[in-house]
């Protein structure tokens, strides 16, 4: 720990000498590049430069500097061309043809050959997702194409993906990191060590990476994507990112101006940084900027409903536990205000089928009511139940805990590692657990695949073993629907079934919060939290 400590001190002291490679490391030189390049810290850290394996959000916002797929989001989650100029649709839903661009050219590498590049044709394609569904590679990512029959390059510039059948979400699947395109060469040249030594097709290609210490990448010179006055993107001509550990030291290096972005509001600075209802304290608003919006992102708490234990099984008791805390009061105290608290189902504000009717509102009165009649109908005189967290969430489930005290329910709160308390949610063996649903893919879908009877858990994400005829027949007929009107009174009707059979607790709808320096533009947000540095620009410091 100290030697990797000794490192980061070491990179922070001469990184404006090491960052810029192809910049002089003259004081004054580097002066007037230093806003040409951007600067954050990945306190969790990546695992892999390969978009095939992908699978967090960090991973993903590095890979989205240096891949590209066919089609991509905008900052409203709305699916755009990207490497596909278009694509159709046939008439039953099974056929998508797409028309590629012929100005797509993969990052320099030697192994091109004399021109040190060449330009992305659909056979590549057909090469990436047939890696991606490789049994051999075992990626991640490869559920992705379950609903794939198959696929094809037509021509250089037409590729063609056949469904089994219907699926209206296929498009915003496509938008994954997963589904970007590689060039064959090189994977076949680097095999595994393609992580390390990536090739796409992205605004930024990368330069060094050093893991746990240091990660760098240069802009693209060969780039595709123009802004609206048709200058090239990136701006940027380099992007630096740092991996300490502690949140604090990233707090540290924030303020002090080492880093350019703050990604996340950490319980340990919360209160420095914003005041109780989630403004900027007039220390930083001078230096900081704070944006903030939806992060399709649920908190809540499950029920287990095949337990033995009769607090869980009982309706009652479910529901008593959603109306026995004050969701407002939990974001406002735990929260500094960051967060929308989930008093409208499952599904987060920001997809379509978000209803805000349709959930639990604090009304402790209520909560006892139904304590009682449990009572009453158990002849159990002291029901209790036993919670179960990581580290993390201690301090909202004790809040629970100390709220649903004074309405009769008595709340045992263990703590695991999170790594044990997945392992114990997929394999039934605890009654009631924290856990969180962040979107893979832009649609409602995606969310209430949770309560179908068909993914029950440890093979699905079905972790309260629950089974309705009502939900996973409106689940499959979503499929058949093409219009987004129409499914989403169908994604509404699920959540509502599952909230009024109370399988689970949700407790806020997260919210994206990023800090950036005040000379920081152009970076925007979106509710799946995914960095996109395209239009960064940083300004001079006068």
């Amino acid at each position: 720990m100290i030697k990797r400590l000794k490192q980061h001190l070491i990179y922070y002291l001469s990184i404006s000498c090491i960052v810029f490679f192809a910049f002089s490391c003259g004081k004054d030189k580097n002066a007037e590049k230093e806003h040409l390049v951007f600067r954050y810290n990945e306190h969790a850290n990546i695992n892999t430069l390969d978009p095939a394996f992908s699978r967090t959000l960090q991973d993903n916002s590095v890979c989205n500097q240096l891949f590209n797929g066919l089609v991509q989001l905008d900052d409203n989650l709305n699916i755009l061309p990207c490497i596909a100029k278009n694509w159709s649709i046939s008439e039953d839903g099974k056929i998508y043809t797409f028309k590629l661009r012929n100005d797509v050219y993969f990052h320099k590498h030697q192994l091109f050959g004399k021109d040190s590049t060449r330009n992305v044709v659909a056979n590549d394609f057909t090469f990436s997702l047939n890696r991606l569904r490789d049994k051999k590679l075992a990626a991640p990512g490869a559920w992705v194409l379950n609903k794939v029959d198959d696929f094809r390059a037509v021509n250089d510039t037409v590729f063609e993906i056949r469904l089994k059948q219907p699926f209206p979400a296929f498009i915003g699947l496509l938008t994954m990191k997963y589904c970007s395109v590689v060039p064959k060469e090189i994977v076949t040249h680097y095999g595994t060590g393609f992580r390390a030594n990536p090739i796409g097709t992205g605004p930024f290609k990368f330069k060094r990476w050093e893991e746990n210490i240091k990660l760098v990448f240069r802009k693209n010179e060969n780039y595709f994507e123009t802004d609206e006055n048709g200058k090239q993107l990136p701006y940027l001509e380099a992007i630096a990112l740092t991996f300490l550990p502690d949140k604090q030291s990233e707090f540290l290096q924030f303020t002090q101006g080492n880093i350019d972005y703050l990604q996340s509001l950490d319980a340990s600075y919360k209160d420095e940084l914003l005041t109780a209802d989630g403004r900027l304290r007039d220390t930083y608003a001078n230096a900081v900027d704070m944006t903030r919006g939806p992060y399709l992102n649920s908190e809540y708490l499950g029920f287990y409903l095949d337990s033995e234990t009769p607090e869980i099984q009982s309706k009652l008791i479910r529901k008593a536990v959603n109306y026995g805390f004050d969701r407002k009061k939990m974001i406002m105290y735990l929260r500094n205000g960051i967060g929308n608290p989930a008093s409208g189902g499952f599904i987060p504000i920001g997809l379509s089928g978000y209803n805000a009717s349709i959930g639990f509102t604090y009304q402790p009165e209520k909560a006892k009511a139904l304590i009682n009649q449990f009572k009453v109908e158990s002849g159990i005189t002291n029901p209790e139940i036993t919670l179960v967290t990581s580290s993390n969430y201690l301090s909202f489930c004790e809040f629970i805990q100390r709220e649903l005290e004074k309405v009769g329910l008595k709340i045992n709160v263990d703590v695991m590692p999170e790594a044990t308390l997945r392992a114990s949610r997929s394999n039934g063996k605890v009654d009631m657990f924290r856990s969180s649903w962040v979107a893979d893919y832009m649609d409602a879908e995606n969310y209430l695949s949770i309560f179908y009877s068909k993914n029950f858990a440890p093979d699905g994400s079905n972790y309260f073993h629950f089974k309705n005829k009502t939900v996973d027949s409106l689940y499959n007929k979503a499929f058949t629907i093409s219009n987004i009107e129409e499914r989403k009174k169908l994604y509404t009707t699920i959540d509502s079934i599952a909230m009024d059979n109370a399988i689970m607790v949700p407790l806020f709808y997260d919210e994206v919060v990023r800090f950036t320096r005040k000379n920081v533009k152009g970076l925007g947000i979106n509710p799946i939290n995914m960095l996109d540095f395209r239009r960064v620009y940083k300004t001079k410091k006068q």
